[in-house]
């Protein structure tokens, strides 16, 4: 490191830094001023600015200081020399501390917002499995309306087809209905008919005997009111067999 500085003295940022940190050193010692620890603060900038850690300044303080004590070689004065080189190497390390201390603090902003980054990121992947579930509740809610509705229809149809069969088979009964009634319709047709016949032939026997025998007369009247009789009944029987109404 010595014979860095001599032989490199003014060559590089590093070695005027190490040229001014000893000049400095030597003017303090010997004036023991305030300024002088001013001095070692803004050396403490320089080496921050360069880059420099505080192993590094404690190299260039140590050769320094070496460097002055070899000038003044009696104990005394190296023993006050060595005391206020302290005061003025811790001052000018202050800056170098600072930054470490700020380093930790943004160290541990840093892993502050890392952690919150973590967090984040999980409640980001919680919300997407929220989101995911949803969609698959939401996919299922719609299957399940589909084929809801698809029943529905269904159920729609089989009920539109069962109402025209029940249609079908009103029809078919009201027709059957209509085919017996007219059935006893014309059964009915025929006895009155026949009966209405036969008076109609005994009333023609009556016109052609009225002149023969007055007995005969009253039995062949007598024959005819039995076959109106008989009619009737047939009639009146028709009628409540097929829920027919008589009129008298």
């Amino acid at each position: 490191m010595a014979s860095e500085f001599k032989t490199n003295m003014n060559d590089n940022p590093l070695s005027r830094l190490a040229g001014a940190y000893l000049a400095a050193l030597r003017t303090y010692i010997e004036r023991n001023s305030q300024a002088g620890l001013l001095v070692a603060h803004e050396l403490g900038r320089r080496a921050v600015a360069l880059g420099l850690e505080t192993l590094d300044l404690s190299k260039i303080h140590i050769h320094a200081l070496v460097t002055l004590t070899l000038q003044d070689g009696s104990a005394d004065a190296r023993d006050d020399m060595t005391s206020r080189a302290t005061l003025f190497f811790t001052e000018a390390i202050t800056p170098i501390e600072e930054t470490h201390l700020h380093a930790q603090e943004a160290s541990a902003d840093l892993d502050e917002l890392n952690a919150t980054l973590k967090q984040r990121t999980l409640d980001l992947a919680d919300s997407q499995r929220e989101l995911q579930q949803g969609i698959t509740e939401r996919k299922s809610a719609e299957a399940a309306l589909k084929q809801s509705a698809a029943h529905s229809t269904q159920l729609l149809d089989d009920s539109r087809r069962l109402e025209a069969h029940l249609q079908d088979i009103t029809r078919e009964i009201l027709t059957a209905n209509e085919v017996e009634r007219k059935k006893m319709s014309h059964q009915l047709q025929d006895e009155i008919a026949q009966a209405l016949l036969g008076i109609h032939m005994q009333m023609l026997a009556l016109k052609k005997d009225v002149a023969a025998s007055n007995s005969d007369l009253a039995k062949e009247i007598a024959v005819t009111q039995r076959l109106v009789d008989e009619s009737v009944k047939v009639i009146t029987r028709l009628a409540r067999e097929f829920g027919i109404p008589h009129e008298k």
